[in-house]
C-alpha cells in the first residue's frame, strides 16, 4: 500500500537554478493553491454527476482549466485525485463543526451529531459519496481519512484541545465507530437502509463505545 499525499511533485512554475525572493513565492503558493483547489473542485463536480468513472483525467484538466501534465504534476493518478476530493470533504465538515459545535447531552450523543451531519452533507451527492466510500474501501492508496474523522469525533464528543494518544481508549473507541459509521454508508448507498435507521444504529453504537 503506498501513502499519496495531494501536494504537487513538481512546482508548476518553478523555474530552475533561479532563486525567487518572499514575494515571488508566496505569489507562486497562492496561485499553486487556487489552481489545486480549481482541480479538485472540477473533479468533485464531476463525481457527483457519474461517480468514480467520470473522474477521468483528461476530462478533469478540461473542466478546471489546465493542461493535463498539469494537472499530472499536481496529482499523478487518479488515485491521489480521489483522496484529495476526500480531503475536501472532511475540511467541509470540520469547518461546519468547527462554526457550530454538537451541543447534545453526552459525549456519545455529541459524536452521533457530528456524524450525522456528515451523513446528510455526502448524502447530497450520492454519486459522490458513493465514489468517495468506493475509493477508502478498494484503493490501494493509504489516506488519513479514519484519522482525521477519529480525531473530528474526539473534538465534537470531548471538546476543541482533544489530543489523545494514538493507543488511547477513547481514541480506540472513536476510531471504532468511525469504521461503524462508514459501513452504516455503506448500507445507506445501497439503499438497505435510511437515516432515521443508521442514526438509531449509530446511537446505540456510540453509547457502547463512548459511554456518557
Amino acid at each position: 500500500m503506498r501513502t499519496v499525499t495531494a501536494e504537487p511533485t513538481v512546482a508548476e512554475d518553478e523555474s530552475a537554478g533561479q532563486p525567487a525572493g518572499r514575494a515571488g513565492q508566496n505569489a507562486r503558493s497562492r496561485s499553486q493553491h487556487q489552481r489545486r483547489k480549481r482541480i479538485v473542485q472540477a473533479a468533485a463536480a464531476l463525481a457527483s454527476r457519474g461517480g468514480i468513472e467520470a473522474m477521468q483525467m483528461r476530462t478533469v484538466a478540461e473542466r478546471a482549466g489546465v493542461a493535463l501534465g498539469t494537472l499530472y504534476r499536481y496529482f499523478p493518478s487518479k488515485d491521489d485525485l480521489v483522496v484529495a476530493v476526500v480531503g475536501e470533504e472532511i475540511d467541509l465538515l470540520e469547518r461546519s463543526i468547527e462554526r457550530r459545535p454538537p451541543r447534545a447531552g453526552t459525549s456519545a450523543q455529541r459524536a452521533v451529531e457530528a456524524l450525522m451531519r456528515a451523513t446528510r452533507g455526502l448524502m447530497r451527492e450520492p454519486e459522490l459519496a458513493a465514489a468517495l466510500i468506493r475509493s477508502l474501501l478498494l484503493s490501494d492508496v493509504q489516506t488519513d481519512f479514519s484519522d482525521r474523522m477519529t480525531a473530528l469525533l474526539l473534538r465534537a464528543a470531548v471538546g476543541p484541545g482533544t489530543d489523545a494518544d494514538p493507543d488511547d481508549a477513547q481514541r480506540v473507541m472513536a476510531r471504532a465507530l468511525t469504521a461503524v459509521w462508514t459501513m452504516e454508508m455503506i448500507e445507506m448507498l445501497r439503499g438497505q437502509a435510511g437515516a432515521d435507521e443508521i442514526q438509531a444504529r449509530l446511537e446505540l453504537a456510540a453509547g457502547r463505545l463512548l459511554g456518557g
